[in-house]
């Protein structure tokens, strides 16, 4: 983490400067953000006929893009503090939402395009919008839910005409800003709130890593950082991560646009597509799970691919598989690469590792962003030691506000003074790094997605004829790891189970594979199911390396 002995971060904090910090009710802010995220958005019409975005064959400069959220504004109808669910794919369509949202303040309830009609609905019941805003494919499935509300289509949003949105005072840094949904271990969808200055302080702590990378950058190169500004062109910056999710809005969407870069859009992942738009968009920046990491090198060197506009690479969402880091630096030996830890309740990152830090330490999630408190907690919640392993508790002015209408959720997670128990378990070095040991209880990354057992779980055990179950993550060379599960069941077959949690749930957290017999499931000493001994289990009589 910076500090104030270094040189660099006491210039790009100083007094005066973006990001410029002070103490407020206990923690380090910064002083110079406005009280409404919509006011720091409005700044990036300012780079007018700069491309904004492509999104297949469609091309928004920033005057396009602001004229089709005035548009869509000025017949939203909402008042301060209503919520706007959002339930669509990515396409410029749900930028143009977003912005409208939040320019009409409105909180934006961003749906997981990818659940189930009752997933949906649930969704929607559990925020109850004043109007949703969705796709085709989206507004159909809620339709068969039986949502019954107010709902504007995307093909039906205004064109750019006169009308202009109606006035409204701005909010506070502490009102809530978005809602993210994020399945917790008990299955249940939770709504975490971000305040306008929780998703602002994100942004601004993406920005300020950023910075300091230039700073020592031009420090290394004995250049001044203005020469490396006034010859840097428009950076590109290639989406492929759902804009529901943090890392898609935030990383992916908000801070490109205040940064006036041209965000190019994957509408559906394929390495080809992917190494396509690289070449053909001159993509600069991308971040991604290292799933894509490998398709996008082994895709290019297949197609002989040059990947050379490539400048920077962000990594996360799961362990970083061994040579990847080699590969993909073979491809790219000018790309700065780097990995990060966060998730949605602090508003996306609170470690980074980029550059040197990254490569010195590359199996680290990097070090405490600046604004992040962050300790090592043991299970009677004091704090460890540095290289003791303990649960990862965290706190700073981009924590969440609570769970949407859930009291006892947030309360087992957030403390009176702002402490976030993230659930993930880790340690830190002497030098400050954060290494990550286990995640959630309960909670499989595959593909850079997060499925919960609990819920899947719940379908598998609400079906006739199943005794009892057990979904877990085994190994997987390409996905990080794979979900499957152990039914003990009489009447049923693993194809059934796969089918049902796919209908009830979204399809990607349907698992790959199911193990059907009458053997009941090993359980520990308290009597609960064992899933480190199904694991390993699994793992040995597949040959599996664990």
């Amino acid at each position: 983490m910076a500090t104030q002995s270094d040189p660099i971060f006491e210039t790009v904090t100083a007094p005066g400067t973006p990001f410029e910090l002070g103490l407020r009710d206990g923690m380090r802010r910064f002083v110079n953000i406005p009280s409404d995220i919509g006011q720091m958005l409005e700044t990036a019409r300012g780079h007018g006929n700069r491309i904004a975005l492509v999104d297949g064959d469609i091309r928004l400069s920033f005057s396009d893009l602001f004229a089709r959220r005035d548009a869509l504004a000025a017949v939203l109808d909402i008042r301060r503090g209503d919520r706007v669910a959002i339930c669509m794919r990515n396409r410029s369509e749900w930028m143009v939402a977003f912005l409208a949202a939040i320019r009409c303040g409105g909180v934006a309830a961003l749906l997981n395009s990818r659940g189930s009609p009752a997933e949906l609905c649930a969704a929607i019941d559990d925020v109850a919008p004043a109007v949703v805003l969705a796709d085709r494919d989206r507004a159909a499935r809620l339709r068969e839910g039986g949502f019954a509300g107010r709902l504007i289509a995307a093909a039906d949003f205004p064109a750019p005409g006169d009308a202009l949105p109606p006035a409204v005072a701005p909010a506070n840094p502490g009102d809530p800003a978005a809602i993210l949904f994020t399945s917790g271990t008990t299955g249940r969808v939770k709504g975490a709130v971000l305040t306008h200055e929780n998703l602002m302080t994100g942004i601004l702590g993406m920005q300020l890593s950023g910075t300091m990378v230039l700073h020592n950058t031009a420090k290394q190169l004995g250049i001044p950082v203005a020469t490396i500004l006034a010859n840097l062109p428009q950076q590109s910056v290639m989406l492929a991560a759902p804009l529901f999710h943090i890392s898609g809005l935030g990383a992916g969407f908000l801070a490109p646009l205040l940064a006036g870069s041209k965000v190019v859009m994957v509408r559906r992942w394929s390495a080809e597509s992917a190494v396509d738009l690289i070449e053909r968009e001159q993509v600069t920046m991308f971040s991604g799970v290292p799933t894509m990491m490998w398709d996008i090198v082994n895709a290019g060197k297949h197609r002989g691919a040059n990947l050379s506009s490539l400048r920077n690479v962000g990594m996360g969402g799961q362990a970083l598989p061994v040579g990847l880091l080699d590969e993909f630096r073979a491809a790219c030996p000018d790309v700065v690469m780097g990995t990060g830890y966060g998730m949605t309740e602090t508003a996306g990152s609170v470690a980074m590792g980029v550059g040197a830090d990254f490569i010195r330490k590359s199996a680290s999630a990097g070090r405490a962003l600046s604004l992040v408190e962050m300790r090592i907690a043991g299970a009677d919640g004091t704090d460890l030691p540095a290289g003791a392993v303990g649960e990862i508790v965290v706190r700073g002015p981009m924590v969440m506000q609570g769970y949407w209408q859930q009291p006892e959720a947030t309360a087992d997670v957030l403390s009176p003074d702002g402490w976030l128990k993230t659930g993930d378990i880790g340690y830190l070095d002497d030098e400050g790094y954060l290494f990550i040991v286990d995640r959630a209880k309960d909670m499989v990354i595959s593909g850079g997605e997060n499925i919960y057992c609990a819920e899947v779980e719940r379908i598998i055990n609400a079906m006739p004829g199943v005794a009892e179950c057990a979904a877990f993550g085994i190994p997987d060379d390409r996905l990080g790891e794979l979900l499957v599960a152990r039914v003990v069941s009489e009447t049923l077959d693993g194809a059934a189970v796969i089918a049902e949690v796919a209908e009830k749930l979204a399809r990607y957290k349907a698992p790959a594979m199911v193990r059907v017999d009458l053997a009941p499931l090993p359980r520990n000493d308290v009597g609960k199911i064992d899933k480190r001994r199904l694991r390993a289990d699994w793992t040995q009589a597949e040959g599996i390396d664990a």
